[in-house]
């Protein structure tokens, strides 16, 4: 198994991250943004939004009932949104 990424919490056979922002359009814009990302690499998490602005982003490898070096990636591009 894959070491978990930084910020990011191993649930459920599971990477999980919390994601808050400002208002709900910003939280709806990186969620566009997430999807967008899932597409291009074909790995697709389940992403909440809910007010205020939060954003949770789950992703496993459902072939694998855990997770893989995909979720790893998946992970580390979603984190970049968020980079300064």
């Amino acid at each position: 198994m894959p070491d978990v990424p930084p910020g990011w919490q191993l649930v459920d056979r599971a990477f999980v991250r919390e994601f808050q922002f400002p208002s709900f359009s910003l939280a709806a814009e990186f969620v566009a943004r997430v999807g967008r990302i899932a597409d291009d690499i074909d790995h697709h998490p389940e992403v909440s939004l809910r007010h205020p602005g939060i954003v949770t982003v789950h992703t496993t490898s459902h072939d694998s009932a855990t997770v893989t070096a995909r979720d790893v990636r998946l992970a580390t591009l979603v984190d970049e949104l968020t980079a300064p």
